[in-house]
């Protein structure tokens, strides 16, 4: 593997899966081998529009893809444990889209079956691999803007679907939290890690989803976090960490940016820029994937399990307080 190209497989043939592939196609050290759908024809149909060779009627047909090296899983929330377990027990290595499970619960069995397997797995939280966050975060380590005391971001988009959608349907793992606040979470937990405590409150719809969430969370040293997800108002998607010398301020699309903006007592504004983005911005979390397969690494250090399973426990915290239940919990 180390000097081949890497062979992907990619679970589903939904918007998410079409993106990913988008931007695989751009890889030169990446190949798309093989599509997956529980539905023969859309998978044919998927690797037709995208020329990838072989097309699988079913998960384990995929999974049991000896030219398959590792499977990317696009499938909605609710499926993504189901997914990635039929790989993992076939012997394939996974990238399993966010919200990497529904509850922390959850998580935990994909990963135990992971490390159980010695088998790589990792969640596809693209902002925690995108170039600008890493850069924010090596900032924030080396004291550009002094002591974090606080952490604040917004994702809020309006959705007029339809109420049989699956953003309102709690079977699927509807609700903004989901889908919109794994974001502000998981930055939240990059900069300042897990909190001591959680509190949220949040407008449930008739069938007992968040249609939006406030969340406040607070570590041992006084600093917080205070963040919002909305299925009902667009924002401007913009997140600030506030230091005792300083802020760092990413205008919009906190979870994909390609700029923001230090700001240091003393000096002026430094606008910083990441190198230009190729494809919509998925290929970083793909190259750390191949990365760490030709390393023979099972986690990667830049977004470990540990990681995903913090976020997890926060998000259940959230869903505790604010009374959002998904079937058979």
């Amino acid at each position: 593997m180390s000097e081949q190209p890497v062979r992907w497989g990619v679970l589903a043939t939904g918007g998410m899966a079409a993106a990913f592939t988008e931007d695989l196609l751009l890889l030169p050290d990446a190949r798309v081998a093989a599509a997956g759908s529980r539905s023969a024809e859309s998978a044919q149909a998927f690797a037709a529009r995208f020329g990838i060779p072989r097309a699988h009627g079913s998960w384990p047909e995929l999974a049991a893809d000896p030219e398959v090296d590792v499977v990317y899983i696009a499938t909605p929330h609710a499926q993504h444990v189901a997914a990635a377990t039929a790989c993992l027990e076939a012997g394939k290595p996974v990238l399993v889209e966010k919200p990497f499970a529904l509850s922390g619960r959850q998580a935990r069995q994909l990963t135990e079956l992971a490390e159980k397997q010695g088998l790589f797995v990792m969640e596809a939280m693209w902002t925690c691999l995108n170039p600008a966050i890493l850069r924010i975060a090596e900032l924030v380590a080396e004291g550009a803007i002094g002591e974090v005391r606080s952490v604040h971001a917004d994702f809020g988009a309006r959705v007029d679907a339809p109420q049989d959608h699956r953003l309102w349907d709690p079977a699927a793992g509807g609700g903004a939290l989901l889908d919109l606040g794994t974001y502000p979470v998981s930055f939240a937990h990059l900069i300042l890690g897990a909190p001591k405590t959680v509190t949220a409150h949040a407008r449930l719809s008739p069938r007992g989803v968040d249609e939006q969430t406030g969340i406040l969370l607070g570590y041992r040293d006084g600093a917080m976090a205070v963040l919002t997800c909305s299925l009902l108002a667009q924002d401007e998607h913009r997140a600030t960490v506030y230091g005792t010398t300083g802020r760092i301020v990413i205008p919009g699309d906190f979870y994909n940016p390609v700029s923001f903006v230090l700001h240091r007592d003393g000096h002026e504004p430094q606008a910083v820029n990441a190198a230009p983005q190729e494809g919509h911005g998925y290929g970083h979390q793909a190259r750390e994937v191949m990365r760490c397969l030709r390393a023979g690494l099972t986690t990667s250090p830049l977004l470990p399990p540990a990681h995903t399973l913090a976020v997890m426990d926060t998000l259940d915290q959230v869903r505790e307080q604010t009374g959002v239940r998904y079937p058979g919990e």
